[in-house]
Formats: structure tokens, sequence, C-alpha cells
């Protein structure tokens, strides 16, 4: 396939004549394909499905009826708009086809020209109204499994945090040194909770404004950024001594400074806990010419997993979860014209590279 942008119809039709007129009167507006038979058009739609937008297809064929290719095509393919052409009057079937709603719209033979070409306007926005709500839902889901992934470590200390002081609660004054010491680390788990709840809220919120919305949070720089996160992060004595800042050249975060809070919040849970096992672990978050880096000592990750833990929900080591949180920082990155990327010495020591749309402009200046 090309780079027309144009949308793509597939009209099926058993008399070549009527697939040359259909494709002459369209072609200008339209990417058009045809097949002869409904046989054809599923062995077309295996290889470019993706890539069609809606589906015209005549009635009465001789080898199988288009009723059955709807009925297929809505099944494997539920993002294609599907149109019937029809000379014959099949009360029954159209019915059910029209009730169980595989069809966008029912056209008669002969075919009216600029009804068909206002229909075939209307299923291409149908179809991309269709398309946006997946893709709504598909967003929806990875963002509630990225906050139940994130959240997960935090909530478990606070549960372990509370079964402890219950068990010193009558101790020595050693326990009661304890106590004060696990209370501290629940009110700190509990405040980054509230604090990724409040940035989870802003994120959505954010998202369904459409493009171009700014968060409601005034931008600031990289450097200021972090010292409120890391400020608010719920860190132990010891892995606040593991962490180095290194500032060589401070940025504003021009866009979404909630949402960059969020991606560097959950990729600096998962470098502390790459090296919780570390007899001396050391983490380094640096910043510099519009990136964020985030270094750590830890065990790394498998080059094949590497490969996929940008794309798919892939664990990245056995005591992970299933790898929502990259999944969701990756595509957070790019809604806002950034990227991210991993590098990682298996058995050494794993850098995440948070880069921003300033260091991608500043490149073509």
């Amino acid at each position: 396939m090309d780079n027309d942008s144009r949308a793509t119809v597939l009209y099926v039709d058993d008399e070549p004549l009527a697939c040359k007129y259909f494709e002459r009167a369209f072609a200008a507006h339209y990417r058009v394909l045809t097949a002869p038979s409904v046989d054809t058009a599923l062995a077309l739609l295996q290889d470019v499905a993706g890539e069609v937008d809606v589906l015209v297809t005549d009635y009465r064929m001789p080898d199988r009826l288009g009723s059955d290719l709807l009925q297929e095509v809505v099944q494997r393919y539920p993002h294609i708009v599907c149109m019937l052409v029809t000379a014959y009057a099949d009360k029954d079937v159209l019915l059910e086809l029209l009730n169980g709603g595989t069809l966008f719209r029912l056209l008669e033979k002969p075919l009216d020209m600029a009804a068909m070409q206002t229909a075939l306007q209307l299923a291409v926005q149908a179809g991309r109204e269709r398309t946006a709500r997946r893709q709504g839902l598909v967003a929806m889901e990875e963002s509630l499994a990225f906050l139940a992934h994130e959240l997960n470590t935090p909530l478990a200390a606070i549960a372990n945090f509370a079964r402890g002081i219950e068990r010193r609660a009558q101790g020595t004054a050693e326990a009661q040194a304890e106590i004060a010491e696990a209370a501290a680390l629940m009110h700190g788990n509990a405040r980054y909770c509230l604090s990724v709840l409040a940035s989870f809220i802003d994120t959505v919120r954010l998202a369904s404004s459409g493009p171009g919305m700014q968060d409601g949070r005034r931008a600031g720089s990289a450097r200021q950024l972090l010292a409120a996160l890391l400020d608010s992060y719920p860190l132990s004595a010891q892995q606040r001594a593991a962490i180095q800042v290194e500032v060589q050249e401070d940025f504003a975060i021009a866009e979404s400074p909630n949402c960059v809070s969020l991606i560097v919040s959950s990729v600096l849970g998962k470098a502390l806990r790459s090296v919780e096992e570390q007899a001396e672990p050391a983490l380094t978050i640096s910043i510099g010419a519009g990136t964020i880096k985030v270094r750590d000592n830890g065990a790394g990750i498998a080059p094949e997993i590497v490969e996929q833990l940008l794309l798919d929900p892939v664990s990245a080591d056995s005591g992970e979860g299933k790898g929502w949180g990259m999944v969701f920082c990756r595509r957070m990155m790019q809604s806002f014209g950034g990227n991210l990327d991993i590098a990682s010495e298996f058995g050494s020591s794993t850098t995440v590279t948070l880069n921003f749309p300033v260091h991608i402009r500043n490149e073509h200046d």
C-alpha cells in the first residue's frame, strides 16, 4: 500500500462493469478497491483490512450472498463501516441486517451516484468516530492498568507497615522508635498515592479535552518538577542516600507537567525496585539538553525484553507486573511530541531517557 491519505472503500460486485463504473465514479475522492465475490473480498481483507474504511457490497451474487460477507466482516473487522446494495426486496433478510446493527446504509440499484457520494462521506465520518471511541476505550483500559500498577507497591507497603505497628504496639522503647519510623513511611506512601491519583485525574481530564489543551498546573522547569517529585515520593533513608541528581542544563516543561510528573514517578519507582537487592544501590537522575535520564545499577533487562518493553505489556523481570508502566509512559511522552528510550546492560545497569519536544524542535532550528 502507498501513502495515499484518502479513505479506502472496498466495492464488491460480481458484475465487472459495475466495479469499473464504481471505481471511475469515486476514485477521485476515495481509494477504491474492488472484488468480484465474497470469497475474493475476504481474501483481500486478510491483507488490507486495517486500511479499509468502508465496505460496499452487492447483495445477490452467484456463489455467496453479500449478507454473508457483511456478517463475517462485522465479526472480524469491526472498524469497517458496511453498506449493502440490492435490487431485490428481500425484506426479511434486510430487516434482520439493519436491526442487528450490521448495516450502516441500504442502497438500491441502479445506484444514484449523488446518494452514494453522500452515503460514503457519512460512512467515513462514522468510521472515524468509531475508531476514536475504540481507541479511547483502549487508552482508558491502559491508563487504569497503569494506575493499578503504580499504586500497588506503596499500598502494599502501607499494609505491611500497619501490620508491623500492630505487632510492636505493646513493645519496648526500641519498638516504639520502629513504630514512629513505620508511621512516617506510611504517611509518605499515602502522600504519594494521593499525588499519583491527582496527577492521574488531571491526565484523564487533559486527554478528554482534546489535542492542544494545556493542563491546569503552571509550567515550570525540569529541575523544579524533579525537586517537587522527590519531595513527595515515599523514599526511605537508604533510598534517598542512593539517589544523585545532576543538572547539566535545565529546561522548561512547556506542556502537561502533571503528565510528566506521573511519567518520571513511574520510571523512578521501577529504578528503585531494580536496585533493592544491590549491596550499594546507586541511582542517578540527570537533566540536560531537553532530556531527563534515570540510570540505576540494578540487574538490567534482558535484550529480548528491552526490544518488546515499549511496544507490548511484557514483564521486565520476574518480580515486576506486566510492563504497563513503560507502555503508558512511552505513549504519554509521544502524546505531546516526545519519546522514551531504554538502554540496558544486562547484569549491571538500565538507563531510561525521556526526550522532550523542546529538544526535538531545537535540533531543526
